[in-house]
């Protein structure tokens, strides 16, 4: 993963409302949630909801789409995914691996 792509993924997480919208979508699963739904367990105004969403989609970490009435915000889970492996992938890489 391009190392700007990963930081602009991870600025948009380090918003403590961003970043409890988005695990309130990871727990909801493939269904996703509606805008309605997140405004409730949130307890934030829609204007500031829609912004938060906004940066989010903006990075790729969630989709929304219109159901009739309802917009459905739901993560982006390859994407997340590819985030997740591209930080595991560095671990310990640089480690002495001899044994003393």
């Amino acid at each position: 993963m391009d190392i700007d792509q990963a930081a602009s993924r991870l600025a948009a997480l380090g918003n403590p409302t961003r970043l409890r919208l988005y695990r309130l979508l990871v727990r909801a699963g493939d269904a996703g949630l509606s805008m309605g739904r997140i405004q409730e367990s949130l307890g934030i105004p829609g204007s500031t909801l829609s912004h938060h969403c906004r940066a989010l989609v903006q990075v790729d970490l969630i989709h929304q789409e219109r159901v009739g009435t309802s917009l459905i915000c739901r993560t982006n889970y390859p994407v997340m995914r590819g985030l997740i492996d591209d930080l595991q992938a560095e671990c310990c890489v640089d480690a002495c691996c001899t044994a003393p």
